[in-house]
């Protein structure tokens, strides 16, 4: 029988680390914890639930880490969680892998990351991530570490729940991943995913002039086919509009268009792009509105892609109706605009009602 391992790398994780312990305990056979400095009860708390930990001197290298991590255990499958992230949904699935003699693979498993939406919303966003790592399979990257195997994908019905990009818990770890990313882009100057991650890092911190070139050089940069250039071109699109570059945005999502026929995220956000620059250029409003609407209206039509990465739940549901509602409002469309406002409450109780598949809360 093939033994399945949690292996994790924490530093301060007194807040979440039980949860996620507790989570994952009833479907492995032993659980690693490597800590790399922690100065609350991490540990503590990791022993406490049947953790074994061992200590780690940081290097500023997260593969490094990963990878004393992963030499821990002989076992032949290893889950790889953060202390911010908890099994929420079809841990029983790993059972599956305890058979012997099937074939390797790397296991990507949804990943559910809550968000702070404003208005005292919580929005949501899973990407599929390879989580699950047969014995003989190391990290590579300084920060964004990515497992390093030819071994094919294989998305496994697994769902983790994290909470690390909500507000409170982003600001702690505030400016760790820049000073990291760059010292690795001083490495690789034209390594187009560290672009993109350190664009990120401005841009969730609010730098939107700083994330923009680094979007834009990834974008040249990158392979069309990754699997990141979804939540790329949707940033950038974001971004560029929040710097005031409407025409440059507009442009972007034109060459993209033909790519992202199936993204409600892209229309989505093509239509809030659309909205701004309306509302920054009136003389061009009427030439607009009708190209606002077709945008929500077709992320309507698409609906919600919880297998497409990194998007957003309610893109292609309750949050184009909601701006369908506030655009008829706006032009005085009462009638239409109550509508919209019934739609979209309607799609939401329908979409809270499906969390399992989203993974909403711990």
């Amino acid at each position: 029988m093939n033994r399945i391992a949690l292996v994790m790398i924490v530093r301060d994780e007194a807040r979440s680390l039980a949860r996620c312990l507790v989570s994952a305990c009833p479907w492995v056979d032993e659980m690693i914890v490597l800590d790399t400095g922690s100065v609350d009860a991490t540990p503590e708390i990791a022993r406490r639930i049947g953790a074994r930990v061992e200590r780690f001197d940081w290097c500023d290298d997260f593969a490094a880490a990963r990878n004393a991590a992963l030499a821990l255990t002989d076992a032949h499958w290893r889950l790889v969680l953060d202390g911010d992230e908890w099994i929420s949904h079809g841990g029983e699935s790993l059972t599956a892998l305890r058979a012997p003699g099937g074939a390797d693979f790397l296991g990507q498993i949804r990943v559910a990351s809550l968000f702070d939406g404003g208005d005292s919303a919580v929005g949501e966003a899973p990407s599929w991530l390879a989580r699950v790592l047969p014995r003989g399979v190391a990290y590579t990257g300084r920060v964004h570490e990515q497992p390093d195997s030819p071994l094919p994908r294989r998305r496994l019905p697994l769902v983790v729940g994290h909470d690390g990009y909500l507000d409170a818990q982003r600001a702690k770890k505030s400016g760790r991943n820049e000073k990291l990313l760059t010292l690795a882009l001083a490495a690789a100057p034209d390594d187009a995913y560290l672009r993109y991650q350190l664009g990120k890092d401005f841009e969730v911190r609010g730098r939107f002039a700083d994330a923009a070139p680094h979007y834009l050089r990834a974008l040249a940069d990158g392979d069309e086919s990754s699997a990141w250039r979804h939540d790329l071109v949707v940033r950038a699109l974001f971004t560029l509009k929040k710097t005031g570059r409407h025409g440059a945005a507009i442009a972007l999502a034109d060459v993209e268009a033909p790519s992202w026929q199936a993204s409600p995220d892209f229309f989505f956000t093509l239509g809030d792009l659309l909205l701004d620059c309306a509302a920054s250029a009136p003389e061009r409003a009427a030439e607009l509105l009708p190209r606002i609407e077709a945008s929500w209206l077709r992320a309507l039509e698409i609906g919600e892609r919880i297998d497409l990465q990194d998007t957003v739940r309610g893109r292609g549901s309750y949050l184009a109706a909601h701006n369908l509602a506030v655009l008829h409002a706006g032009l005085g469309h009462d009638a239409e605009a109550r509508r919209w406002r019934e739609r979209a409450a309607s799609l939401r109780q329908a979409s809270e009602g499906r969390t399992s598949r989203w993974a909403v809360g711990p």
